[in-house]
């Protein structure tokens, strides 16, 4: 680890969020967009293992709390999942797409109907009973196939405007204890030894604490704190590789960052996405006329058998969310299968 040696504080740090593989190619982009990180002016480095796999008490999760300023945070995981993540471990602030978010997703929301997004915008939601810090957080996809090069463009275009201020502001120090001083080319990396997480992490730009995942899950995962706002409270009893709650969730709010179904890992799909089933169980699955309630049910009976006790099946609470989703409009997967029902196969 270095240890910075100046007072200065920058209004923006890096972080390079590590994948769990140790794939070279992977280690390679990370370093290299560190270092390229560390040489623009005014831009602190921090690099951490996988976020997503920090327990509480971490000495990165530690060293991301003391941060202020905004934060450009790159990782492996969709950059809706990257922020909640931050925000469930006491990292706040305002969600800010870059504009490598908005090329990635450019199709996908000219396709979304836009009373789609009227209806999510109906009613409260917890992070506007309850605002966020208003720093902003833009986070980076790192799975996304493009060069260093547009990586670093995207840094370098984000802390550009900040970079005049910082200049003139460079005889300024600051008597935060905690503040990160800039380290100027170097680079502050947090080596600790993780283990694979699995647990739901709740985005409460969209949840509206409804109470429907505390209701479904029986592991004891969710709780509510002192406002009686819901909260993964116990994350580590969570069935690993289970995400049935995530398809019962009426908003599309609960997301696993490793799950391979990209509307239940977190990318930014309209809300009624996450109530389907993911395409590989479309054909071949143990029924394959499944809706996701109904794939949510099997897949919490699976893990109650593993766990030694009896299966709930499909019950009065999942009847409810079932009716529910037969009133929704259809949409193109729904059109498609439907398409595909009427073929005399």
């Amino acid at each position: 680890m270095i240890s910075p040696t100046t007072t200065q504080t920058s209004s923006w740090t890096v972080v390079i969020s590590r994948g769990q593989s140790r794939n070279p190619a992977k280690r390679s982009l990370e370093q290299s967009l560190a270092d390229a990180a560390a040489e623009l002016p005014g831009v602190d480095v921090l690099v951490v293992p996988h976020l997503y796999d920090l327990p509480k008490g971490s000495e990165s999760l530690e060293k991301l709390a003391e941060l202020e300023g905004n934060l450009i945070f790159a990782s492996w995981i969709f950059p809706r999942a990257a922020h909640w993540v931050l925000d469930r471990n006491g990292i706040g602030g305002q969600y800010v797409p870059t504009a490598l978010d908005e090329l990635s997703q450019e199709d996908d929301q000219a396709d979304t109907p836009d009373s789609e997004a009227e209806q999510r915008d109906d009613v409260d939601r917890v992070a506007t009973l309850y605002p966020r810090p208003d720093r902003e957080i833009r986070c980076i996809d790192l799975k996304n196939e493009l060069p260093l090069s547009r990586f670093v463009q995207e840094i370098q275009d984000t802390v550009q405007p900040s970079e005049t201020a910082l200049k003139a502001d460079s005889a300024v120090t600051s008597d935060d204890p905690h503040a990160m001083p800039l380290i100027g080319g170097q680079m502050l990396q947090i080596d600790e030894t993780t283990s694979r997480r699995w647990y739901p992490v709740i985005d409460f730009s969209r949840c509206t604490n409804c109470m429907e995942c505390i209701d479904f899950c029986l592991f004891g995962v969710y709780g509510v704190d002192g406002s009686e706002t819901i909260l993964v409270e116990q994350p580590d009893n969570c069935r690993k590789g289970c995400p049935a709650c995530s398809r019962v969730c009426p908003e599309n709010a609960i997301i696993f960052p490793q799950h391979k179904a990209p509307a239940i890992a977190g990318a930014d799909t309209g809300g009624s996405d996450g109530f389907k089933i993911d395409l590989s169980k479309l054909f071949g699955a143990p029924e394959g006329g499944d809706d996701a309630i109904a794939t949510a049910a099997r897949e919490r009976d699976e893990q109650l058998l593993l766990a030694g006790r009896d299966a709930r099946g499909i019950d009065d609470q999942l009847k409810r969310r079932q009716a529910d989703l037969t009133q929704q409009p259809k949409d193109d997967l729904d059109q498609l299968i439907d398409s595909l029902d009427a073929l005399d196969l």
